[in-house]
């Protein structure tokens, strides 16, 4: 079953998602489309259109960098490699999520928890 994720949802977590993917080393935009996918079990379908404005923004924020590549056997791309910066906001967006999901896991798993009350096991 696909699960269509709000877009509110989508756009909150683009950021945590692409400096934690940056974390696994630098990679450019093509690359950080396909391990969203990869990540998401094929639930997340992002497009260029919403992958390089939010790369572009952080950049502007110094969170990541940027460098254009021409490898031997392909075409030219722009490699991003997060800094500092970025790991610190990756670090204190991920103590938010964490908030975030543990509250929702217990209101959801706790007794007389919503999820019986959806239909949900």
């Amino acid at each position: 079953m696909v699960v269509q994720i709000d877009k509110d949802l989508v756009a909150a977590s683009a950021t945590p998602l692409v400096l934690a993917i940056l974390v696994e080393g630098e990679s450019y935009g093509y690359a950080i489309l396909k391990r969203v996918r990869e990540l998401s079990g094929g639930e997340l379908e992002w497009t260029d259109g919403m992958l390089y404005p939010l790369l572009h923004r952080l950049q502007r924020l110094g969170y990541v960098t940027t460098e254009w590549r021409t490898p031997p056997e392909g075409r030219r791309r722009r490699y991003y490699a997060i800094t500092d910066d970025g790991r610190a906001a990756l670090a204190e967006q991920r103590r938010q999520w964490v908030t975030v999901t543990r509250a929702l896991g217990d209101i959801w798993r706790g007794p007389g928890g919503l999820m019986p009350a959806l239909g949900e096991v």
